[in-house]
């Protein structure tokens, strides 16, 4: 009996070990698994600024369930969001100390489910959507206006939205090669992503946000017509170059695009509502959901579930298609 190893035997860490230990030793498992780069940099973020500051001090034998509930209510307090991300971090602290036969239980299991309240999701209403348009082609071109003209980037990325319900980085993201003519019209591939990272510009990732993201979407005539002509005019550019690109034939920043946005929806007169490029996105799936049902929706937008899909895009609202 006295030669059975317990808990606390076969690892780096044991009972007696530090959170502190655990945060710095769980950074490598971290590295090991195969996410994205901005799924590691936003559990890297929880753990420096909620989840590490508020256990540091314990052992991992105090990690209790009584001491999870009271962080977990504390971080529902702030956000439904901010629990849940968290709750994911602690249970994959967990379960690397578990693997080091640090503890003998998960203590997050134990914990009440997290709730929140159901929210109305909104889209933009058709009449929005023309408002904005019809502001896109207006927007500096007043014959007061010192700026330089505006070169329709940002203009035909919001028809490729609005068009095809991407994420806005995976609008920024196809190359020629990634589109096909068929006998039913375009269809591009999504296999990319514009991203963004601390201390680097943003750039071209070689897949989406997850594998269900990569997907093959028939694009309308109205959208297809503007990547047709971007890419006429692409003559000379190289092949990792995406369709819609900068004068250096760098990508299109996600900040520039959200900049150059707001300034539509502005002079539209919607500036209060709170539109931004993604809901767009809304807009596809509300459409998709209610035609074809939520699956065929699910799957045009590159969610790994329909929960995804209802809960956060397919609105109801007083939106009229």
């Amino acid at each position: 009996m006295l030669g059975r190893p317990g808990h606390g035997t076969g690892g780096a860490l044991g009972p007696s070990s530090g959170f502190r230990e655990l945060c710095e030793l769980w950074p490598a498992d971290l590295e090991l698994r195969d996410i994205s780069e901005g799924t590691k940099d936003g559990y890297r973020d929880d753990l420096r600024l909620h989840v590490g500051p508020l256990f540091d001090g314990c052992t991992l034998g105090e990690m209790t369930t009584g001491r999870v509930e009271w962080f977990r209510k504390q971080q529902a307090a702030r956000s439904y969001s901010r629990a849940k991300h968290t709750r994911t971090l602690l249970n994959q602290l967990v379960a690397f100390a578990l693997r080091q036969d640090a503890i003998a239980r998960n203590p997050v299991e134990g914990t009440s489910p997290l709730s929140r309240r159901k929210h109305q999701i909104h889209a933009p209403t058709l009449e929005q959507v023309q408002a904005i348009r019809a502001a896109v082609a207006a927007w500096r071109t007043g014959p007061d206006v010192r700026e330089p003209k505006p070169d329709g980037k940002v203009r035909d990325i919001c028809e490729v939205l609005l068009g095809t319900s991407m994420r806005p980085g995976e609008a920024l993201a196809p190359r020629p090669c990634d589109v096909t003519e068929t006998r039913r019209g375009m269809v591009v591939h999504v296999q990319g992503t514009v991203v963004r990272r601390s201390g680097v510009a943003d750039f071209r990732q070689d897949q989406p946000k997850t594998d269900a993201s990569n997907r093959r979407i028939a694009v309308p005539e109205f959208a297809a017509e503007v990547i047709r002509r971007r890419i006429a005019d692409m003559d000379g550019s190289g092949p990792e170059v995406t369709i819609v690109h900068n004068r250096d034939g760098g990508v299109i920043t996600l900040h520039d695009l959200r900049r150059t946005f707001r300034e539509f929806v502005r002079d539209a007169g919607l500036e209060d509502l709170g539109i931004t490029p993604r809901w767009f996105r809304r807009t596809g799936a509300t459409v998709l959901a209610r035609g074809l049902g939520l699956d065929a929706a699910a799957s045009f937008l590159g969610h790994t579930s329909t929960a995804i899909t209802e809960g956060h895009y397919a609105g109801t609202g007083n939106d009229r298609f």
